[in-house]
């Protein structure tokens, strides 16, 4: 048997093989053979079939981080109602309300807690390098339990005393080592505008895109701090309700008690209020997404280009097929077999690389940027897609393959 021969003559299959199974593994063990014989073209395919997982994986990963990081504030509030002003986008830059609304929202028997939450920025002292750098506060009354972050219940005593904050740890190294300077010395002195707190405990909520670091405080502490705003304004209420209480009925009746200058939203339209500002009111949600598909094209292109001039290679061994009695539609299966198991051998590289690259960039932003089952699913479907696309358009190629032709 000759090269040509021993390159695309299918095996003999035992005889009872249904016909239709027998003909998809001929078609991919045919694939495999024309697949191997070229190695270098073999391994540019798999690169590139790389590089577009990669890519994809990369720029899902960044919108997903987006999306966490942006969403962990309000995430973190415990309450099953929410008063906020209509007019604010984003949790990063509030816009602010009468503090009276809280207590208007008390006049509802299923409404048992009423709790306002700040938010401002301030300047804060590197304790290390003294270099100044815009910090989140974040003030409320520690005791209601309106707010849980991780570590927030080790330090809730301590911040009831004046002029103390608790840290978040997840902050960007530009604030300093602020976690080795509490364990080596205890709670020690920091600044903040033009004020100076003791730092007693640290608390975990990590960066943004809107803040790299973060503080909390009581209510007093902020607005000790935060000194120039008006104390009868707030820039969020949590309310809490009574056991049992029915939250679409609440929400209503609050709506028609309450002026028009605050929203009465729910838990859940509270971190879509967030996500929906990031996903759709700032460019950062399609560039990612166009990012993706922008490595999609590119592996596309590369995988139809590996498939297309294989197939322009072995026009006459493919005619050959068709004289001995082949059909078409067996050299079809035989082109798209080859290219799914160009995603197959393109994907696997390209996941274990992407989650090595997701462990380097999450620690060098601090973004909660972690592969998951659900994303994995889907980028590989997409690189599916994008092979068994450019498989589909070579394809075409099998028309030059005219036994009439060759001889």
């Amino acid at each position: 048997m000759n090269e040509m021969q021993r390159l695309v003559l299918p095996a003999a299959l035992p005889a009872n093989r249904p016909p239709r199974l027998a003909n998809a593994w001929l078609a991919a063990r045919l694939a495999w053979r024309q697949l191997r014989a070229e190695r270098a073209r073999l391994w540019t395919a798999i690169a590139g079939v790389m590089f577009a997982c990669v890519l994809v994986f990369m720029q899902l990963g960044f919108r997903s981080a987006l999306f966490d990081s942006a969403t962990a504030l309000p995430q973190a509030m415990h309450g099953e109602l929410f008063l906020v002003n209509p007019m604010t986008t984003a949790m990063f830059k509030p816009e602010q309300f009468p503090r009276v609304r809280a207590f208007q929202t008390l006049a509802d028997p299923d409404v048992a807690q009423a709790v306002p939450i700040y938010l401002s920025f301030a300047t804060w002292r590197n304790p290390e390098t003294g270099v100044r750098r815009t910090i989140e506060l974040i003030g409320f009354d520690t005791e209601t339990g309106a707010v849980a972050f991780p570590g927030l219940d080790n330090v809730i005593e301590a911040l009831k005393r004046p002029d103390t904050i608790a840290f978040d740890r997840k902050s960007r190294p530009e604030f300093g080592n602020v976690p080795r300077l509490l364990a080596e010395g205890g709670p020690f002195e920091v600044q903040i505008a033009d004020r100076r707190l003791q730092l007693v405990g640290l608390i975990e909520i990590g960066p943004s895109f809107g803040a790299d670091g973060n503080a909390v405080m009581s209510e007093t502490n902020f607005r000790r701090i935060i000194s120039q705003r008006r104390a009868s304004n707030t820039d969020l209420v949590a309310l809490r309700l009574r056991s049992g209480a029915d939250i679409p009925a609440v929400q209503a009746r609050l709506r028609q008690l309450l002026p028009r200058d605050v929203a009465v939203v729910t838990y859940p339209e509270l971190v879509a209020w967030e996500r929906n500002y990031w996903e759709n009111a700032t460019p950062i949600g399609f560039i990612f997404m166009f990012g993706s598909l922008m490595g999609l094209v590119v592996g596309m292109v590369i995988v139809y280009q590996i498939l297309f001039s294989d197939i322009a290679s072995h026009i006459p061994e493919y005619a050959t097929l068709k004289a001995m009695g082949y059909a078409h539609s067996y050299l079809r299966r035989a082109v798209m077999a080859a290219a799914l198991l160009l995603a197959v051998l393109g994907f696997i590289p390209g996941i274990l690389t992407s989650v090595g690259l997701y462990h380097v960039v999450a620690q060098a932003t601090f973004l909660p940027l972690e592969m998951d089952l659900h994303r994995g699913v889907t980028v590989f479907g997409m690189i599916f897609a994008m092979c068994a696309g450019a498989g589909l358009l070579a394809v075409r190629k099998l028309r030059d393959a005219n036994p009439a032709d060759m001889f």
